[in-house]
This record gives C-alpha cells, structure tokens and sequence, in this order.
C-alpha cells in the first residue's frame, strides 16, 4: 500500500490547451474514505479481530485505487501535454513514498535492536535492506518456500512486501502507457497493452496460488492485475460519469458489500490471491466507479463523510506504522500480543500517522522547490533510500551479543567415545545447566541456519508435491538400503541416519514429506484435505517395495487432524497406522517405528535468546512434552501390532523425571518450536546405533527374496 495522489484528474475537456499552467484538482472523497475502509480492515486483521480475519483484502483494495489514480494522473498529463515526463512521475513518487517510509524503516531497525530476538538481527538487517530497496516481496516469497521458516514469528518489515509489489508495477506501467501513447492513436488500442498484462497476471495468480502460495501472494506478477484493474478503470472516467445515478449507485453498495464480506468470510486458509482476489478487487471497481458522477450518490457519500476521510489520509502512515509497533510493542513489554494490547497499540500508531503526516510527509510534498525540479525529488529519494542501506550495511557491523555461561563438554565427542553413549547421555542430560554454555556449537543465531542434506537438496518435499525425487545418500553402490519415511518429524532425524550409514556403508535413501503422517488417515492443512500426503504416501511405499530395503525408520509428527470427523478416534489411527506399517514389514528386512520427540514450550531458541542466563523458562515439564498421546499410542500400538520395532526417544531428550533441557552438555537441542535441532540430532548418532543393535537392527537383516 501506497500514498498516491490525494485527487482524480476529472475527464479532460477536448477544448483544453495544450499546456495549461496548474489548477487545484477537485478532491474524490469517496476514494479517501474507501483508502480508510481498507487501512482500518488491514489493522484490525493484524491485531486479530476475529470477525475480520479476511482483513488483509484491504492492500488488494489499495492497489486498485493506486492503479486507478496514478493511471488517471499520467493521462491527464498526456492529454494537457501531449507527453508524459517519468522524471516528473518518478519525482513525485519519491516525495510521496520515500520520506514516511525511511522514516518509518529507520525507527523499526532501532526497535529491533532493543526488543526483538538478538538471534534474528542479522535477518532484521536484511529485511530492512530489501524493504529500503523496494524487493521485500522477493524476500519473502523466496523465503515462504523454506518450510523451516514455518510457524517462525513475522518480521517487523513483512509489511513492506506490498510498496515493493507497486514500485515494481511503476517501473513498468508509466514507461508502457508512454509509448503506446505515442505509437497508438486510437483510445481504445492504448488500452490494449494493459489489459493483456492484467489477463496474463490473472491467470498467472489463479496458477500460482495452488502451486506455490508465497510467490503467489507476494509475486508482483500475480498482483500486477490488481493495480491494472485500477488502471483500466481509468480509461473510462469520461463515459462513468454518464452512468445514470440510480446505476452508479447501487454499483457503489455493491462494490462496498463485496468488500466488507470478503473481508468477514475469508481467513488465513483461503487460497489467496488466486480467484478469491476477485471479490474484494471488483468490489473496489465498482465504489470508485459508483464515484465518477459529478454528483455521486450511494456508498460514494458515505464514504465521503469526514470520519472516512480523515482515516484516509492518515492511511499510508497508519499502514507503515501499526506492523512494527504490533511486533515490537509486545516484545519490548515482555507480553503477549492480546487483542486488547494490539488494539491499543494500532490506535498508538494512527496517532503516529498523524504525526508523520503533518511533521514530515506534508512538509516534504509539498515544498515547493522540490515540486519544481523533478530532478531535485528524485535525487532526495535516492539519497533516502541510500541512508537506509547505509544504516543496515553499517548496522551488520556490531551485532549484538547474547550472554552466556562457563563452557561446557562436547556433546558429539564425549559421545561418540563413550562405552555406553545412552548412559552417559542421560548423565549429561541430568546435569545440564541453566545457562548458555560460552562455546555453544553451533552459536545460538546458528542454530536455525542449519540445514540437512534433505532441506538443502530439496529432498523433503512440500505441501503440493505428490513425489519424492532420488535422493540417496551414504554409499550409493551399497546393496544395504536404509529408508527414512514419514514427515519433518522424519527429516530431523536425517543427520544421524546419515552419519550411521556413511560409517557402515549403507544407501540411504529419504523420503519425507511436509506434514504427511505415516498413517493411512487422510489429514487436514491449510483448511483443506490434505490429499497430496495420500498420494506421496502411496507412491512412496510403492518404491519402497521397489527397493527391498534391510531397514526402514519411519517417524512422523503427533500433531494431526483428521479431514473426516472420526467415531472411534483410537481405533481408527491405529487402523491406519497398521495399514502402512504391515505393508512396510512386509517390504523391508526391518522396521523401526520411532515415535515423535518431545516438544518444547515454544520455540526453544527465541526463548534461550530472551533467557540466556535462566534457560528453565524454556524447559517443558515431560508431561506436557507429548503432543498427542492418544496418537503416540495408536501408533505404538498399531507398530507392535505390525511387527515392527519402537524406539522411543524420550530419553534422549529428556530426564527420567522432571523438565526436559534446552541445551545438553554444548549442544542447543531443538530447532524451533517442533524439531530437533541438526547438530543435535548428529550427535546423537551413536546412541541411534546402540537402539538398532539393541533391536537387533544393526543391518545384519536382509529382506527375504
């Protein structure tokens, strides 16, 4: 979301000449008070009201009214002039856009290093880098498709993505409308160009929204329609103002109801932007629509009131302001983000908005010597934006440091020398201390850095894949296959089944899979069925009969929810667990079940970073450390049922009785809010190989035939 222009060029008379010195240009309050419908439905999603969950349709509302004004402005300028200047275009963005932005982006860069997470300040940096040039929406949809990402909290320039996914457009759109200005003569031919991209960028969305929902979302080639609806709606002004009012009308309480109700019925589980775009986007084309009478009537008055207005030119600033201050406040308080608390935080922002406006959007826009030399504005928006790098560049170079403790031993030497690396596991566990060790390995912002083999080579698949590509790992030429099978919950265990297996010349082969769990169930995520994990899993057990393996691991997460209600949730998750499992005995020499790892109280590592010194904040207490235990035993149960062998690693992370460690012996133990952390589980290498000898699995056991 942008500030564009505060006015609508009206439809230019014929008679006008050519360059006629500059007029006041009567104001659209009805596009003001839609511009604070839209920033008030943004806010209130944000600080988590439930009843407007589909708040975020207020940014697609933003970038038609962006593409409807800056458009009619660049043609009122082509018909008074006969040209269109982009140093002029581009020198106005800078006055409107850049200063509340660098502003806004400076001060949040000073709240991340006081309150936020000291492990994701190099991050923060980034963030605020691509933010300053205008490529936020890259970041994070690149960064959208790395599922350690997922569940991680938001950072405090995500809000940044939609001025990136504008400036983008504008870099393309004015330099378009120019030539075909010029080349084309007929009205309805330069409209032509446009309304291309905007069916190629539709289709594009509708696309990219099932197969890759991040780009999909923050991808200006699936947005680039949303601001050229706006666009082509100004093509049209001159022949909108003949709509008869009655028309013009009921269009404005229609496209303002369409509006509002996406707003209420959509969620964080609708697919978006794809088609459900279209609902909010027309319901903005036909308000701004309904409004290009000389005398507008229906939702266009209403809009127009002084309340509407007034929010709506404190819009921009109102929009950049309340994320920071939502992900910060609560950080800086040391508490949750409430809706009371974010309610009142969102109201301290609008009053900041108001600030920024009267104190430093206003007063840069509208200097004069700045409106009179293009070059000039263009210029202090480049100096703006070379602040900003210059900040971060310089910021990059003094982190901040995290306290720790005395130092402690090194979990994968003592380990991976002791006689009985279970036993002396659980003496480190015991005795682990309360504090950072000072050579944790790796250091504490390292920890969520890591990735496995399977992350790295794109081996555990998404949520849309329906297959596994050949990822093999230890000794490829071996006829001793080992398979690891299930979900993240899986994959964490990756590491030591690789270091096993390149010490005993095993073929390894992964197979996992984003939230798929290993039992026949069909599941539900992201509010759908979860029908891509029924097919993986299928084709999967499939090769893995093509592979006679002489040992599988199959693990997958007790965090699960059925897509059918069930009548008899027991029976029916151990059904479904012995369906696979029998078909895995049956196709491998072995099977070991291993159950899903205790959790941690939220994530281990943004909390050891708040607590560095009193690391029992972060611990879990054993009982609340099993995500589902009517799971764990349907799949224990359906295991034993198949013949397969169970190992449990409880103990391994935990104590036999009381809270189970952040950190053993140098060693952070989790990643995230979930999974165990890769140097953690690679350490524990050796004790894995004591399970499966204990299990008479040491890989002596081959599959019949």
């Amino acid at each position: 979301m942008t500030r564009t222009s505060d006015v609508l060029l009206l439809p230019p008379r014929p008679s006008a000449p050519k360059r006629p010195p500059p007029s006041p240009r009567p104001l659209r309050g009805d596009i003001q008070g839609l511009r604070g419908l839209a920033v008030t439905l943004v806010v209130l999603a944000h600080a988590g009201l439930p009843l407007l969950a589909g708040g975020y349709v207020g940014v697609d509302v933003f970038f038609v009214i962006s593409g409807f004004l800056i458009t009619a402005g660049l043609l009122g300028e082509a018909e008074r002039s006969g040209s269109l200047s982009l140093r002029r275009f581009y020198g106005r963005r800078a006055l409107r856009i850049l200063p509340a932005a660098t502003l806004v982006c400076l001060c949040t860069l000073v709240g991340c290093r006081l309150f936020a997470s000291k492990i994701r300040y190099e991050e923060f940096l980034h963030d605020a880098l691509t933010s300053g040039l205008y490529v936020m929406n890259v970041n994070l949809a690149v960064s959208g498709t790395d599922y350690l990402q997922e569940g991680g909290a938001p950072s405090p320039f995500q809000h940044f993505w939609s001025l990136s996914v504008e400036e983008q457009f504008y870099l393309l759109w004015p330099a378009l409308l120019l030539v075909t200005w010029k080349a084309l003569r007929r009205p309805w031919l330069r409209v032509l160009p446009l309304g291309v991209l905007c069916l190629v960028s539709y289709v594009l969305s509708v696309w990219t929204t099932a197969g890759s929902p991040s780009w999909a979302y923050f991808g200006a080639h699936t947005r680039l329609w949303e601001l050229g609806a706006g666009g082509l709606l100004a093509f049209c002004t001159g022949a909108l103002a003949r709509v008869p009012r009655p028309v013009a009308a009921a269009g404005s309480w229609l496209g303002l109801s369409a509006i509002v109700a996406s707003a209420v019925a959509y969620d964080a589980d609708t697919p978006f932007p794809g088609h459900h775009a279209g609902l909010p986007v027309l319901g903005a084309v036909l308000v701004i629509a309904g409004g290009c009478r000389p005398s507008p009537s229906g939702a266009s008055r209403l809009l127009a009131l002084p309340p509407a207005t007034w929010v709506g030119n404190l819009s921009y600033g109102w929009y950049l302001w309340h994320w920071p201050l939502l992900v910060l406040v609560p950080a800086a308080l040391n508490r949750s983000a409430a809706l009371l608390l974010s309610l009142q935080v969102s109201a301290a922002a609008l009053l900041l908005a108001w600030a920024t406006l009267r104190l430093v959007e206003n007063p840069v826009r509208f200097r004069a010597s700045l409106k009179r030399r293009p070059t000039a504005a263009v210029s202090l928006g480049l100096g703006l934006t070379a602040c900003v790098v210059c900040v971060c560049l310089v910021a990059a170079s003094f982190p901040p440091t995290i306290s720790s403790g005395v130092r402690s031993p090194k979990l994968s030497e003592t380990l991976a020398t002791a006689p009985d690396p279970e036993d002396r596991l659980a003496g480190l566990i015991s005795t682990s201390g309360g504090r950072l060790p000072a050579n944790l390995s790796p250091s504490l912002p390292d920890v969520k850095k890591q990735r496995s083999a399977v992350y790295r080579d794109g081996c555990h698949v998404g949520y849309g894949a329906t297959h596994s590509p050949a990822c093999v790992y230890g000794d490829p030429s071996s006829r001793d296959v080992v398979v690891l099978f299930g979900d993240s919950h899986a994959a964490q265990w990756f590491p030591a089944l690789d270091r096993l297996s390149r010490e005993n010349g095993w073929k390894l082969v992964s197979l996992t899979k984003a939230s798929c769990k290993t039992a026949d169930v069909t599941t539900r995520t992201r509010g759908r069925a979860y029908e891509a994990c029924d097919t993986w899993r299928e084709r999967a057990l499939r090769r893995i009969t093509e592979l006679r393996p002489m040992l599988v691991v199959a693990a997958s997460s007790e965090a699960a929810e059925p897509v059918d209600r069930m009548e008899d949730p027991p029976r029916e998750w151990t059904a479904g667990y012995e369906r696979v499992y029998r078909r895995l005995t049956r196709d491998a020499g072995s099977v070991a079940v291993l159950l899903d790892s205790p959790w941690p109280k939220g994530d281990a590592v943004e909390c050891a970073a708040r607590h560095p010194l009193r690391l029992a904040k972060c611990e879990t207490d054993q009982r609340d450390a099993i995500r589902s235990p009517a799971l764990r035993e349907a799949g224990e149960r359906a295991a034993r049922r198949a013949g397969a062998a169970v190992i449990d690693p409880r103990p391994w992370l935990c104590p036999r009785a009381g809270r189970c460690p952040a950190v053993v012996a140098d060693t952070f133990v989790y990643r995230d809010g979930s999974h165990v952390a890769e140097s953690y589980a690679r350490a524990l290498a050796p004790v894995l190989r004591e399970e499966f000898r204990e299990l008479g699995l040491s890989g002596d056991a081959h599959p019949a035939g």
